[in-house]
């Protein structure tokens, strides 16, 4: 759970920083469906880490939403440019929350 937690802390921050990021590039970067998919992102994962660090029974729904949004997230940062550092990082981070929760997900009781 502490590996989860701390995935979903560091994925929350990755994504404020690439939301930073795309304002300032501007363009295809701050293209409404990948702002708020990043937005979305962020503040999911944060949730989720405050359900499990609080370890609430809701803490596996919260898994699994955590994980569809960050996958969602991962392909929208590789959609817009596959090579940018900052949408790349923010990929592979998207990518290992989403894995942390799905095994969340698989231990935690469904409310």
């Amino acid at each position: 759970m502490e590996e989860a937690i701390r995935n979903s802390l560091d994925c929350y921050r990755i994504c404020e920083e690439t939301i930073a990021y795309c304002l300032k590039m501007g363009g295809r970067y701050v293209e409404p469906d990948h702002v708020q998919i990043v937005v979305d992102c962020a503040q999911m994962c944060n949730l989720h880490a405050s359900f499990m660090i609080r370890n609430s029974n809701f803490a596996g729904r919260t898994a699994e939403l955590c994980a569809d949004i960050c996958e969602k997230c991962a392909a929208s940062c590789e959609a817009v440019d596959p090579e940018d550092t900052q949408l790349k990082t923010c990929a592979e981070m998207c990518r290992k929350c989403a894995a942390s929760c799905r095994k969340v997900e698989q231990r935690t009781e469904v409310v």
